[in-house]
């Protein structure tokens, strides 16, 4: 017969005693359970005794968080937080600087749980090592410990940020300078100028005034990509928390500072793989300097503004400067307005009396103008040929230049998300961005050329105009699936997805998704489907079993937490921990402390439903992180929260659950591989394959040929 769920079996240690093992019940206050250990070794005054987890994570059991030992955990009879947190808190004040190193190391690493954070703050301790720090006498390991607990400390959003003074600011800020020798003192120092950005507008405006663009520069020349991913993230959060009208000159500022070249240089093309932090980081600054573009995305055109006017004018002068007439030429005003409404017929705009009100729908407003402007001067011999060569076609074949890039922008626009705020998991920058000082004028010269060239490969005309636009975002799209490093390449990649190429691939596409719908296929697809079907719940669960590393996101996202989750081979049991860094590989189940019965589940829920994203906060209401969130319910209102590293592998575990409990596997995954291997089943059984012997073994691998020389290139 099974213990009672109430009921759970520990090991309980004491230094200096031989372990205990005891059974706990849920039921009973945690005070009587510490009481009666105490009691077992003759133990007085209960209450300043508590129970830990005796893993790495030493963390305090309470009434709280109780609910997840399980059973077989080790747990350790220790002082109870409060006592700890009076104990540390008089022994970071000691006279004796061994002594205080000592007390310091423990409150790093005792301020990572969140009960003990509690207690040490209570008594002020965030004041005690402000103070430390401001009378600047600590240096070396004892100044890391202490930023190192402070932040840990900060970490659990219990304290606000709005109580620091401009000294501890004025001291950090000069640990930026000061300890670059010193990696932790300074991967600390700008993880605390990060959080308070972020977390606090005044705060931002007395660090912005500490802190120059200039003095974090150096730090992204260094080697150490983990410092050059903090420096980054100091950049990005001044950059966000920056007001509307000092964007512009912050920018300005990075622009005259070459950052964008020294990332290029020192981040992007250094000899080491990017990790997924600093990609993220790279995401960011992409995303925030091409929001820079969104005012003007969102400026209608004033038609009455001549100096917007004469930009439209330049447009004609540069097209037409040969026909043009000069400004002193005589002939009357209808003669000049008649020249001028055929020249901007010409130019391809939608309104050719005034072309101003064609850029009057935001987006992308005044944007396609700029880049109207910026192509014309920049690539003048490429702007003057589309225009003329459009120009001398039939009306009806001609590719409008004018109403192309007004709709070409507003689609980059939208690729590239203009406007939108960063996401918290997305990781997914574009190296070829920070190879020019003007991307995205760059970008649309690459592809205001590539639509033209689409254009006359579809011979198409005015009818086809959202086809051809369809056609070129899908060039585009494809392209920069595969994150060419540079602008050159992109376009090397945009010439060999040609219209022609284009058709193939989607008609390749069909085939793989061709639904044959008569009624003997029909009934083969439902005869097949279970088998298709069970053998996706295999694969599912076999990656469960693999298992995957989860990221714990908090509210200073620098600070990687990561935690591993697996399941058993006999499908029985969940097996979770935390890690201190991301595993290279599987990680065996005896490594990981935790455990949940696949029986005591009770539900799978996903997005807004998920306990953790129903908390308040910035992160939670972040889209990208609610469509990867899922949690797991199980026993006594218990619930493990997980938020995936991508949408594939929050397709295989919300699927692995499902078919855990028995219930259909919903995911767009699964039905994308159902499609994929139902087409490939029925294709294999619909072969001619009348008096074929197929062979029950697979063929065996021929041996390499002892040269190479009948191989040749094709192209």
């Amino acid at each position: 017969m099974p213990p009672p769920a109430d009921i759970v079996k520990v090991a309980i240690e004491w230094p200096g005693a031989f372990p205990k093992l005891m059974e706990i019940d849920q039921k009973k206050p945690l005070s009587a359970i510490i009481k009666e250990v105490c009691d077992g070794w003759s133990l007085m005054n209960h209450e300043y005794y508590a129970l830990q987890h005796a893993d790495s994570s030493n963390f305090y059991i309470t009434e709280k968080n109780r609910n997840e030992i399980k059973n077989g955990a080790i747990l350790r009879l220790t002082t109870s937080p409060a006592q700890n947190a009076q104990q540390l808190h008089e022994r970071i004040q000691s006279s004796s600087m061994d002594a205080k190193l000592e007390a310091l190391k423990d409150l790093a690493s005792y301020s990572r749980d969140v009960t003990f954070a509690q207690e040490f703050i209570n008594l002020d301790g965030i004041s005690l090592l402000t103070q430390m720090v401001e009378s600047g006498t600590d240096f070396g390991d004892m100044l890391s410990f202490t930023l190192t607990a402070f932040v840990e400390l900060m970490d659990h959003g219990i304290v606000s940020w709005d109580t620091f003074s401009v000294a501890f600011i004025k001291k950090i800020a000069s640990y930026v300078n000061k300890f670059a020798a010193d990696i932790s003192i300074l991967q600390r120092s700008l993880a605390i100028l990060e959080s308070m950005v972020l977390n606090s507008h005044e705060l931002y405006q007395k660090v912005a005034q500490e802190i120059t663009i200039g003095q974090l520069i150096p730090h992204l020349q260094g080697t150490d990509q983990e410092i050059q991913t903090y420096t980054i993230a100091v950049i990005n959060a001044l950059f966000l928390k920056a007001p509307d009208d000092k964007r512009q000159e912050m920018a300005n500022i990075l622009a005259q500072k070459q950052l964008r070249a020294i990332i290029l240089t020192h981040v992007i093309r250094a000899q080491r793989a990017i990790n997924n932090e600093m990609a993220h980081q790279l995401y960011v600054l992409q995303v925030l300097t091409f929001n820079l573009l969104e005012d003007r995305m969102m400026t209608k055109m004033d038609p009455q503004d001549q100096a917007q006017r004469d930009i439209i004018f330049e447009l004609r002068r540069i097209a037409f400067d040969a026909e043009s007439e000069p400004n002193n030429s005589s002939g009357s005003i209808e003669k000049r307005k008649s020249m001028y409404t055929r020249d901007y017929k010409k130019l391809g705009f939608i309104n050719h009396v005034n072309p101003a009100m064609d850029f009057t729908q935001t987006p992308p407003g005044m944007l396609a103008l700029d880049n109207m402007l910026y192509f014309a001067k920049h690539h003048q011999d490429a702007y003057i040929r589309i225009v003329l060569e459009n120009s001398s076609r039939e009306d009806k074949h001609e590719c409008p230049f004018g109403r192309s890039s007004i709709e070409l922008t507003k689609m980059l626009c939208e690729i590239l998300k203009v406007g939108e705020l960063p996401s918290e998991t997305c990781n997914d920058f574009h190296p070829m961005f920070f190879t020019h000082d003007r991307s995205f004028e760059e970008f649309f010269c690459i592809c205001i050329q590539l639509l033209n060239k689409t254009w006359k490969e579809m011979r198409a005309t005015s009818e086809d105009f959202n086809k051809v636009m369809q056609v070129v975002k899908e060039q585009i799209m494809r392209a920069l699936t595969t994150k060419p490093s540079s602008l050159d390449q992109f376009k090397s990649k945009l010439q060999n997805l040609s219209y022609t190429e284009i058709l193939k691939i989607r008609q390749s596409e069909r085939m793989n998704q061709e639904d044959f719908q008569s009624r003997p296929i029909l009934e083969l697809k439902e005869k097949i489907q279970p088998e298709i079907l069970e053998l996706i719940k295999q694969q599912r669960l076999n990656r469960l079993v693999e298992g995957t590393c989860f990221r714990k996101l908090n509210s200073r996202r620098r600070q990687d937490k990561f935690w591993y989750c697996r399941l058993s081979p006999n499908h029985k049991v969940l097996h979770y921990g935390d890690l201190e860094e991301s595993p290279q590989g599987e990680v065996p189940h005896d490594s990981l402390q935790d455990k949940l019965p696949v029986a005591d589940i009770k539900a799978v829920v996903t997005g807004k439903d998920c306990p953790h994203m129903k908390e308040k906060g910035a992160l939670k209401q972040n889209k990208e992180v609610l469509e990867l969130a899922f949690s797991i319910l199980y026993d006594s209102n218990g619930q493990l929260n997980f938020i995936a590293p991508d949408k594939h592998e929050y397709c295989i575990w919300t699927d692995g659950l499902n078919a855990l409990l028995g219930k259909d596997m919903m995911s767009d995954l699964t039905r994308n591989d159902l499609d994929t291997l139902l087409s490939m089943e029925i294709k294999l059984r619909l072969l001619d394959l009348e008096n074929i012997q197929i062979p029950d073994a697979p063929p065996p691998i021929p041996k390499e040929p002892s040269n190479y020389d009948f191989v040749y290139d094709c192209n």
